[in-house]
């Protein structure tokens, strides 16, 4: 290379330089802040849901990560249900996050072009999302809500040593509710408690069911079943004219008239779902990334509820509650 074209190329080479400089942050910058689409399937509306919900869309916001969300809502209803993992199949999105174990099963039926991220489903592997927990599936994880039954009824005999029988109401076409019943009539079995079920088709069943349990039972026990938590001031309020006791496997229960429960955050829950949402963003593969669970439990207690069906509250447990309240349902 002779010296005028030695110069010619040094004199130009900082101009382009710069310019490489100033484009290359404007190119990463419109990487990171791509629009994501999310179609959301939720079952059923109800707190705790919509909690987890509210998790997941503050992350995404506190991170400053743009996503456009297209939310379903079946109501509870098994056909919307259905006509919902359809619709959402069509709208091919970067990413399916399907709440609760019935949407999660309708979405993994029908969506076939995107990635399957489910939350709050007590037994994946039951449900037949997942081959097993370490291992999901090329298209599809996420994250399981199952209760610590074991340590809930502990509670609930530390509140009442007395207890013979113990009523529980759930759907039994819900195969999340299914699973936990199962494991708490074991549970109790090791107490010689005797487990009442009732179980209803929908959430129009559920105060019916509630009174076939008054004077069958000592306490009712209400599991993480969306059909009967959707609705559950009609069980905690029959139950509180009656007196009898009601305990809940969700936190967002107890201020809709459980007594207490010890049982994950949801809103937590949503917001860890979104972490593991971003992770798939990036490319993780969902076959990578096992089912994850929240090991970070909560005391809720109310102590309204416990006044009205008869329950004496232990200090240490108030002292230990993460949040009482002192109201009930009207």
């Amino acid at each position: 290379m002779n010296r005028h074209r030695l110069r010619l190329f040094v004199n130009v080479l900082p101009a382009c330089v710069l310019t490489v400089l100033l484009v290359l942050p404007l190119i990463v910058f419109a990487e990171t802040k791509e629009m994501r689409l999310v179609s959301v399937s939720q079952f059923i509306q109800h707190p705790a849901l919509d909690a987890l919900l509210r998790g997941f869309k503050d992350y995404f916001e506190s991170e400053n990560i743009p996503v456009k969300y297209r939310v379903h809502i079946a109501h509870g209803d098994q056909g919307a249900n259905k006509e919902i993992g359809e619709r959402i199949a069509e709208e091919n999105p970067d990413l399916v996050l399907a709440i609760s174990t019935p949407s999660s099963q309708a979405c993994y039926r029908a969506v076939r072009n995107a990635t399957i991220l489910f939350s709050a489903v007590t037994d994946p592997v039951g449900a037949g999302l997942v081959e097993s927990l370490d291992k999901p599936g090329p298209r599809i994880t996420g994250m399981t809500d199952i209760s610590p039954v074991d340590r809930q009824l502990a509670l609930i005999v530390e509140l009442q040593p007395g207890l013979k029988k113990l009523g529980v109401i759930y759907n039994a076409d819900e195969s999340n509710s299914v699973s936990l019943v199962r494991i708490m009539k074991q549970q109790c079995a090791k107490h010689g408690i005797v487990v009442v079920e009732q179980t209803v088709a929908d959430k129009d069943d559920v105060g019916a069911a509630a009174q076939s349990l008054v004077g069958r039972c000592d306490a009712v026990y209400v599991p993480g079943d969306n059909t009967v938590v959707s609705v559950i001031e009609s069980v905690t309020r029959l139950c509180a004219a009656n007196h009898l006791p009601v305990y809940a496997a969700d936190v967002d229960s107890v201020p809709r008239g459980a007594v207490v429960a010890l049982a994950i955050d949801y809103y937590k829950m949503g917001r860890q779902t979104a972490h593991m949402a971003a992770r798939i963003f990036k490319g993780k593969a969902p076959s990578s990334m096992p089912v994850e669970s929240l090991k970070d439990l909560r005391i809720h207690v109310n102590v309204k509820a416990a006044e009205l069906m008869g329950i004496e509250l232990p200090v240490q447990l108030l002292l230990s509650a993460d949040i009482i309240y002192d109201s009930f349902p009207p």
